[in-house]
């Protein structure tokens, strides 16, 4: 599995999503509950950035239909949204914030 650096640690603001570009895939970044998560940036259910929503309670919120997705497994809890998006492996070392774009299980 190969991690690639996308930010340092100290550049994601809590409950913040930062959007970020790894080998041409948009991944959405987010520092919520002491931990950090990487899902994949378009919602499922419309070709929107989820990076633009509000994240509560490990969910990140589709700003134009209201769709939520769990940070840990991508899957969705509220409609219209009914398929998952990826979610990415997160490895923190140091300062650093790396992500694998192979998809956890």
């Amino acid at each position: 599995m190969t991690f690639v650096r996308v930010c340092g640690l100290g550049e994601l603001e809590e409950d913040t999503p930062k959007r970020v570009e790894l080998d041409g895939t948009p991944v959405s970044v987010v520092r919520t509950e002491g931990e950090v998560f990487a899902i994949n940036d378009i919602c499922s259910h419309a070709n929107v950035s989820l990076s633009e929503g509000e994240v509560d309670d490990c969910h990140i919120e589709c700003w134009l239909h209201g769709s939520r997705f769990d940070l840990r497994s991508g899957k969705p809890d509220a409609l219209p949204a009914t398929r998952p998006v990826p979610v990415y492996p997160v490895k923190i070392e140091g300062d650093d914030v790396l992500v694998s774009l192979t998809q956890e299980s």
